[in-house]
């Protein structure tokens, strides 16, 4: 009888406790599905209760937040079904003596909803019907800790002249609008999503906040201190006044851009994110979508020493992830911070001692250093690509900011070893001309390091709008497979294989960007024949090649002219990348000194871009073959006569300006 009188009450609680609106829905039978939930004894299994969803949370763990998740539904979830998953963990947890507060609905990348709970009825959400997973809330952090207009800045630009037609999205702290550099090109939103200061028990006003915010701004177009000067920015505030905020907030502040540009569509669009997370997989399928609608998404990589691909948005790869560098073109360190790095940071730009607008005062600079800085001036350089080109994609965008990049500037030995290789060695800088639109445009791509096993592979994709022209794979030790490719999702990938006593291999994709090129891979019948391509209107621009054995793996040769085929040893099955595009010209550049040479390279020509990177060895252990900017790098060990490196070099011939090709 007790437990019956307090069942009826918890009924009770719930009934008018809910919100009117929640009741009103079309839903006649949630009345009996609230009670029957209840009413339900737990000692007995649910009906048709589904396996547990995943739970994921944050890799920085002073960075949690214990007590506040996301709530990810399944693809293809309808609004009612997230009204309905509401109601039922609403129940489940009232059942037990708890209460749940939902503080934010997600409709847009995702569907889904923030709810603040106790830790001890999350396995009760984890089992409810379409629920993908959860995520648990975690903390995001501004990146901020003038010699960069001139390094940025090559000969025969005039940066006074910019009238950009594009506007820049920035996620930030508050902005001091009326501050001489940005009076008139800011427009603050009514959007705020911000976490309670630490530490602080008088609030404090918007307008007198920490200047992070403002200082971003004025490095994208400030009146002097701007690299776009004269492009509108839009602040979305998800920072505090101390450069703190949310995952969730973030989520929210991208859904507000989002339902923003489908009240009044607007292009071309950059968002800039000048703060990063711990690893999260919701922030990261935001930005992607973000990204598939036609945005221009700029991210900091963060000012931690470490690798970029820990971080969130930095790891996202259809983000555009910026490191930062000092004055010399070195990697920023600071003494107690420095720039992250690896093969998630796409180029590097400065962030050091960078003045720029304070919110101090409307006439008042400071300076400041971090990858939130380098990440401003990559945003507005991409807002001047894309006053020239704005039909350009973020794919677009990117391979030209690597196109008009300084190349190995940087000292790469800052950092720790195992990143040198996938570090791209590339500092930003405005376009010294415009465009014509017709360059054959590439960059690599390498994937994470495989595992050690015999059977473990590495995976290496290219973005939507991009065309793979090859794939290859790397061995800091020697020991490796080789490499083939495979379709996912209807696009090429570059699959890395270990070999036996291997301890992991990189794949490395070439990935370029040219309208109306089509590639397709061609493999040998069986081991020790040639993969030749289909036809003579298809050009050779890439050769790679697998052993099943993991023998000796690095005998295929490329072959140009009548004959476009990759011609591989015994017992290796050789692969043939050919690509068809109008104007498309190809042709085959390869060295192989006289003797052993630990590293040796060939070098496509002035107004060529190097699609294809491989090597053949002559007794020597191969490590692989990649490219460094326009040069195929080969690298052996262990005596021997070495190897040979050939280089695919390709080229649009109506193009009428030297192409300078990418690495990343």
């Amino acid at each position: 009888m007790r437990q019956l009188v307090r069942l009826s009450s918890i009924a009770f609680f719930l009934f008018v406790s809910l919100p009117f609106s929640v009741w009103a829905e079309d839903y006649p039978e949630d009345d009996d599905l609230i009670l029957s939930l209840i009413l339900q004894d737990d000692t007995q299994p649910e009906s048709g209760t589904e396996p547990s969803a995943d739970f994921l949370r944050c890799n920085k763990d002073a960075w949690r937040m214990p007590g506040q998740y996301i709530v990810v539904m399944r693809e293809g979830t309808h609004e009612s079904q997230v009204q309905r998953t509401k109601r039922r963990l609403r129940a489940k947890a009232a059942k037990r003596g708890y209460l749940i507060e939902v503080l934010q609905t997600y409709s847009g990348s995702f569907h889904g909803f923030l709810v603040k709970m106790s830790s001890d009825v999350l396995h009760l959400a984890l089992r409810l019907p379409h629920v993908e997973y959860i995520e648990e809330d975690s903390s995001i952090y501004a990146q901020g800790i003038p010699w960069n207009l001139d390094r940025i800045v090559q000969t025969n630009h005039n940066s006074g002249k910019y009238s950009p037609p594009s506007g820049v999205y920035l996620l930030d702290s508050s902005i001091q609008s009326s501050h001489r550099e940005i009076d008139g090109r800011v427009q603050v939103t009514d959007f705020n999503s911000v976490p309670e200061e630490d530490g602080v028990r008088v609030h404090r006003q918007a307008s007198t906040c920490e200047s992070h915010g403002t200082h971003t701004a004025g490095i994208v177009s400030g009146r002097d201190s701007g690299v776009a000067r004269g492009a509108m920015v839009n602040s979305v505030r998800v920072l505090n006044c101390q450069g703190k905020g949310t995952v969730s907030g973030a989520l929210a502040g991208l859904e507000y851009i989002r339902a923003t540009l489908l009240a009044q569509p607007y292009s071309p669009l950059i968002v800039l994110l000048p703060f990063v997370g711990g690893f999260s997989r919701t922030l990261n399928t935001a930005c992607r979508e973000m990204v598939h609608n036609g945005g221009v998404v700029i991210a900091a990589a963060g000012n931690y020493r470490d690798n970029a691909c820990l971080y969130s948005p930095a790891s996202e790869p259809q983000v555009i992830t910026v490191g930062a560098t000092n004055i010399k073109d070195q990697p920023l360190d600071t003494g107690t911070t420095g720039t992250n790095f690896g093969r998630c940071v796409d180029l590097f730009a400065p962030g050091d001692d960078i003045v720029s607008a304070s919110s101090d005062c409307p006439t008042c600079f400071t300076s400041k250093s971090g990858t939130s800085q380098a990440a401003a001036h990559v945003a507005g350089i991409a807002a001047v690509i894309l006053n020239s080109s704005p039909n350009l994609t973020s794919t677009g965008v990117l391979q030209r900011l690597l196109r008009h990049s300084v190349k190995n500037a940087m000292d790469l030995s800052a950092f720790p070893e195992e990143h040198r290789l996938t570090t791209p060695n590339m500092v930003a800088a405005l376009p010294k001309s415009a465009s014509t639109g017709l360059e054959l445009l590439c960059r690599s791509v390498w994937s994470a390091k495989s595992g050690t096993s015999p059977s473990d592979t590495a995976e290496a994709s290219c973005r939507p709008g991009e065309e793979m022209f090859s794939c290859s794979s790397f061995s800091p030790e020697g020991i490796r497979a080789g490499e083939t490719t495979q379709e996912r999702d209807g696009r090429q990938e570059c699959v890395g294989h270990n070999g036996p006593g291997g301890r992991g291999v990189h794949a490395v994709a070439r990935c370029c960007t040219w309208d109306r090129a089509q590639c397709q891979v061609s493999t040998s019948q069986e081991p020790g024949a040639e993969a030749a391509c289909p036809s003579p209107d298809h050009h050779l621009t890439g050769c790679g090649s697998h052993s099943a054995s993991g023998g000796t793996v690095d005998s295929t040769r490329p072959h140009h002219g009548d004959r476009k085929a990759c011609s591989g040893g015994e017992g290796v099955k050789s692969h043939a990348t050919c690509c068809q595009a109008p104007s498309l010209q190809c042709h085959l550049k390869e060295t192989a000194p006289t003797g052993f040479n630990e590293q040796v390279e060939v070098t496509c020509e002035e107004g060529w871009t190097l699609t294809g990177c491989s090597t053949l060895s002559r007794g020597s252990v191969t490590h692989g073959a990649y490219a460094s900017g326009n040069t195929c790098v080969v690298r052996s060990s262990g005596g021997g006569k070495g190897a040979a490196a050939f280089a695919i070099c390709c080229r649009n011939s109506q193009a009428k300006e030297p192409v300078h090709s990418n690495h990343k």
